[in-house]
């Protein structure tokens, strides 16, 4: 069964959790009666960051505007100075010898949600396993990866701003297949809801002054399908390699942007493909030192929509009600980050990552109109005093091109400091 971030052994016997927490009493938890094959793992990831924007750039790079919104507080919605990050608390369950159950929620000083809720089957035949509920896609790489076991302090460019502030996070079901080989082999498919992410933004049947219909229509879920494909060869136990292909369709994919008079609504279908990579490297010596990480991930993105403009107040163009501006176009937009990773001593690391997001940036209003690319280049150092626990330091130019063509540079530094708390297993590949 794959790893999930809170995965670990479950207790057998008599189901117990033992939680630590520096300065108070040990408590102990205990679930079930001692035959019971039913237990509990909790785990509290606590994460704060430092944020100081040295100095100020554009905000968001050309052609990437909607869906996405950093927040009004400076770049990732921080503010400069203290922030709560990503915090969260992960529930999982064994639930008899059939079904495991996780629950993830997220939480910063502001607002608290499920992050991720599902189900994971255990004894299907034939390596077959399926997932249901609300979980982050297993697409590309990433995607499916929580904060904390980022090598950086934020998500790279391209999964941001083509599938939304969280990656693709939907609800669904997953099917995967693992070959019975010597080479890891995974094979995957996803029906996804399709409604609050970057590839498939859904907004159904809406109304406008006077109960008139606008354009946007009405679909059943599923409106999103996704696949991917993953192999890992046989290096030797010092090296470990990773490749995959994914991609999805979204048969419905539909935007309203409110002006002063009108509604601008675009209505459609879209599609993705993407590669990604992972070569790692173990020195076998002590506490990661000279141990090496390298990731890439290309994604391209397609949409092709129908768009309209309707009045919901009269205007010069014309009373309540008036259509106007009818056409259709296609958005052509992808996205690539290269990242390493290195210990240069024991607990201690740094890392590099370069990003081009918009090197196909064709965006428009059926007039071709195409953007620039927009670049960002980080560093970060991490030290890892104990292991559930790293300080990470990174410095970050944001180099973002705007909608009218100009380049404005930015310079960010973050200090990051994340703990996990209970039971916590070990990281997925």
């Amino acid at each position: 069964m794959p790893l999930t971030p809170f995965s670990r052994p479950v207790f057998s016997g008599l189901a117990a959790l033992t939680l630590a927490v520096p300065g108070a009493a040990m408590a102990q938890w205990t679930a079930g009666d001692g035959d019971s094959a039913w237990g509990m793992d909790v785990s509290l990831i606590l994460d704060g960051i430092y944020y100081n924007e040295l100095s100020h750039g554009n905000d968001s790079p050309a052609g990437f505007d909607d869906g996405h919104d950093h927040g009004d507080d400076g770049d990732h919605g921080f503010d400069d100075g203290f922030n709560l990050g990503h915090s969260e608390l992960g529930f999982q369950a064994r639930l008899g010898d059939l079904l495991d159950a996780t629950v993830i929620i997220e939480f910063d000083d502001q607002d608290i949600q499920v992050d991720e809720a599902y189900l994971t089957t255990r004894a299907l035949p034939g390596g077959l396993q399926l997932k249901a509920g609300k979980f982050l896609s297993d697409i590309g790489y990433i995607n499916n990866r929580h904060p904390h076991e980022w090598d950086f302090v934020n998500r790279p460019l391209v999964n941001e701003y083509l599938f939304g502030d969280h990656g693709l996070l939907e609800k669904g079901v997953q099917a995967t297949w693992l070959a019975p080989t010597a080479t890891y082999t995974q094979l995957g498919v996803e029906l996804l809801q399709g409604k609050t992410s970057g590839i498939a933004n859904y907004e159904g049947s809406q109304s406008a002054l006077n109960d008139q219909d606008r354009i946007l229509r009405d679909r059943s879920g599923p409106r999103l399908v996704t696949a991917f494909a993953k192999v890992g060869p046989d290096l030797g136990p010092d090296h470990a390699a990773q490749f995959g292909l994914s991609g999805g369709y979204a048969r419905s994919y539909q935007v309203t942007d409110e002006h002063t008079t009108r509604f601008e609504d675009w209505d459609g279908s879209a599609w993705f493909a993407g590669l990604d990579a992972v070569y790692k490297y173990s020195a076998g010596r002590a506490y990661g030192q000279g141990d090496w990480r390298l990731q890439g991930e290309y994604f391209y993105r397609e949409i092709d929509v129908d768009r309209r403009d309707v009045n919901f107040a009269a205007d010069g163009n014309g009373p309540e009600g008036f259509v106007r501006n009818e056409q259709s176009f296609k958005n052509r937009q992808d996205g690539i980050y290269v990242q390493g990773v290195y210990g240069f001593a024991p607990r201690w690391e740094a890392g590099l990552r370069a990003e081009a997001l918009g090197l196909s940036n064709d965006v428009g209003r059926g007039d071709g109109e195409s953007f620039g690319t927009s670049y960002r280049h980080t560093a970060q150092v991490t030290f890892r005093p104990v292991e559930p626990v790293f300080l990470r330091a990174q410095l970050a130019q944001n180099d973002f091109i705007d909608d009218d063509g100009h380049r404005d540079r930015g310079l960010e530094f973050m200090l990051q400091l994340n703990v996990a708390l209970g039971a916590h297993g070990a990281h997925r590949f």
